[in-house]
């Protein structure tokens, strides 16, 4: 039995260390080729192009839906913000999912609502709506008060009233940029096979705020908020861009998205699920291609989206525990694409991707850690092997993380400061050290989980203290 024992751990050294080998092997090649589009692209982007394209009629118009639950604090400074985007004709659907506080009251009185009796038709089925308002200040500003069902629910609802033909989710506790809008409908233009478009999401907490408007960009003062700040950039400028290349993208961020109304509505909208944006965009490809329609889901690099992220490591594993079992859930209900050639590189790379990396990846690494101790307890530790695999497992992955900062602020120039860029810099080498483990630990038990259905609520801090 003792050399049976053995001969596992002998074994399962090695997997870990070549299991490593190839993660690590695929981020740096989703580095180089990230690089290259990003670069194409940045060369590419033409601040009067949009100005023409403002004043001309070659737009969609279209229907921003901010579902809301308890944000009382934060959905005033949003929808100012909303209302000062740079697109020639949009409208604001607000979706006030039976909040238990005063977002409600505090709509009305900000934005002198009224009720009317608006038709409410409704193509996707959602829990009872009580009340539709417009606003006397602002023709284009509509919310709609419904009993609570949750985010995708409140979406629905809001597909349902949208009048445009495409609709563009955010999140409540979200800003974007300007020109964001102008940026990302562009390609629906462009390109009529183009059903969804995600644009890049970064981390409000330490940036300046005014006005519902990020004046200055700074990297967080505490060390979870900057953890995620590096995560998310890496996500975004490698994982997304390499994804959206492939035509494997699987996941358009709920912080912000566009999408085609009419292919919502035929997919009966969001389904119930903690991982309503992944399985949203997994069952668009689903249904596109099961009915052969041409079509393409993308991302592009520099619309920007600046949400607040978690501001304490309570609010983090909630989170990471819901976005693992929502991703465990999407995976599970949309099997039948997972490596099927039908399903084109949706299912022979997409889905690969998030079932080797993204779900495995957390288990084996958890066990990995683990495994060094054990192996020491039982005598079989190799030194020679421990020190190999601290340099693929460690020192690769932080070279990849540093090529993803340096990457960002070398294209695109977000911090101007360059004690911000040597900050993150800086923390890469610590997200190994706690940050990877704890994210490790938590995936790992919230597999063990994943029918829970509870969504969860983060706390949320108001946009001028954010900074």
């Amino acid at each position: 039995m003792r050399s049976v024992l053995h001969f596992f751990l002998f074994t399962f050294q090695y997997f870990v260390f070549f299991y490593f080998i190839f993660v690590n092997s695929f981020y740096t090649l989703s580095l180089l080729m990230s690089f290259r589009f990003l670069f194409i692209r940045s060369r590419s982007i033409v601040d009067e192009e949009y100005e023409v394209m403002l004043q001309s009629e070659m737009y969609r118009p279209i229907s921003i839906i901010v579902p809301c639950y308890n944000e009382e604090k934060v959905i005033v400074s949003n929808l100012k913000s909303l209302l000062t985007l740079h697109y020639p004709e949009f409208e604001i659907i607000v979706v006030n999912d039976g909040s238990t506080d005063n977002t409600m009251q505090v709509l009305i009185d900000n934005f002198s609502l009224r009720k009317v009796s608006r038709p409410y038709q409704e193509f996707i089925h959602t829990k009872n709506v009580k009340g539709v308002y417009i606003s006397l200040d602002y023709p284009d500003l509509v919310v709609v008060d419904k009993e609570n069902g949750g985010r995708f629910d409140a979406v629905n609802a809001g597909i349902n009233i949208s009048k445009y033909p495409i609709f563009c989710s955010i999140d409540s506790d979200s800003l974007l940029e300007e020109k964001s809008l102008l940026r990302i409908s562009e390609v629906f233009l462009e390109d009529k096979e183009v059903v969804a478009a995600g644009g890049i999401v970064r981390v409000l907490n330490g940036c300046k705020v005014r006005e519902g408007r990020v004046i200055e960009v700074h990297a967080p003062t505490k060390a979870v908020e900057v953890f995620q700040t590096i995560e998310y950039t890496r996500a975004f400028l490698m994982g997304r861009t390499t994804l959206g290349n492939l035509k494997a993208l699987l996941l358009i961020s709920g912080a912000f998205g566009i999408f085609r109304k009419d292919l919502a509505i035929k997919i009966n909208g969001y389904r119930k699920t903690v991982g309503e944006d992944m399985d949203f965009t997994v069952r668009l490809h689903r249904y596109c291609i099961e009915n052969k329609i041409p079509f393409k889901i993308i991302f592009i690099p520099d619309p920007v989206c600046w949400t607040q992220v978690p501001d304490s490591w309570r609010s983090l594993i909630r989170q990471r525990d819901r976005w693992r079992r929502g991703l465990i859930d999407v995976l599970l209900y949309n099997f039948r694409m997972s490596f099927n050639p039908r399903y084109k590189t949706a299912g022979m790379i997409g889905f690969p991707y998030f079932i080797l990396i993204e779900f495995l990846g957390p288990i084996i690494e958890f066990i990995g850690y683990v495994l060094i101790p054990v192996l020491w307890i039982f005598g079989l530790l190799n030194t020679q092997f421990a020190i190999i695999f601290f340099f693929v497992a460690i020192l690769w992955g932080i070279f990849i993380t540093i090529g993803s900062i340096l990457m960002d602020n070398l294209l695109f120039i977000r911090y101007e400061s360059l004690k911000d860029v040597f900050k993150l810099i800086l923390f890469a080498f610590f997200e190994f050290v706690f940050y990877k483990e704890l994210l490790a630990f938590v995936a790992f038990f919230a597999t063990f989980r994943f029918r829970a259905r509870k969504w969860g609520h983060i706390p949320r801090k108001k946009m001028e203290k954010t900074v």
